[in-house]
């Protein structure tokens, strides 16, 4: 059963579990320990999880080292009320899904080959180790970029179906509309070459 958090007015969160107010940092430990909760306006009962959520990551990213670049929060800005929206967002926990396959499967191969539990990384750790020569960490990312590739394939080939299924409902097929479309340049060509009919006198 997940754990109820209540959002006070006040913005203060209560833990109805341990009945005591808590913070956005022990939220994060929550996340942090796999924790199942769920934060619920005190007054309406309104599902705020994702809102805290992004609250985490907004501190996080304030005050802490940043995930995201200007650039990177742009292009996801300009996805909002786009018609791909929908498959950006599953791309996103798609490609996030396999980085954290690779991550678990390295601190796994990391804890046989110590004999124990893998060392905590910090972010420039990880980011020396990801590009030193002789170790799995390289090959793991590959494969987390194939199966990253291979997500962006499946998107496209579910975009495809999606736009044969739209189509499907009009009651024209679209290949005989591209045929159409190709043959009127050659009709327009043709009826240019064509000599004018003559005048007739007294006209």
């Amino acid at each position: 059963m997940a754990r109820i958090i209540k959002k006070y007015p006040n913005r203060r969160l209560y833990d109805t579990e341990t009945s005591a107010y808590i913070t956005l940092t022990d939220v994060k430990q929550f996340v942090l320990d796999h924790q199942q909760f769920e934060v619920h306006d005190a007054r309406t009962g309104e599902d705020l999880t994702r809102s805290i959520l992004l609250q985490v990551i907004l501190e996080e990213e304030s005050g802490g080292v940043p995930m995201f670049s200007s650039d990177m929060l742009a292009n996801i800005i300009r996805y909002y009320g786009h018609s791909m929206q929908g498959l950006m967002g599953s791309y996103l926990e798609r490609s996030i899904g396999a980085f954290h396959e690779a991550q678990k499967k390295f601190q796994e191969q990391s804890s046989s080959v110590l004999g124990g539990a893998a060392p905590a990384f910090t972010p420039e750790a990880w980011t020396k180790l990801v590009g030193s020569a002789g170790t799995p960490m390289p090959t793991m990312m590959n494969d987390y970029l194939e199966k990253s590739a291979s997500s962006v394939i499946g998107m496209q080939e579910e975009l495809r179906k999606q736009a044969m299924q739209m189509f499907s409902a009009f009651p024209y097929s679209p290949m005989a509309a591209g045929t159409s479309a190709a043959a009127a340049p050659e009709a327009a060509a043709a009826a240019k070459t064509k000599p004018a009919a003559k005048k007739k006198r007294g006209a």
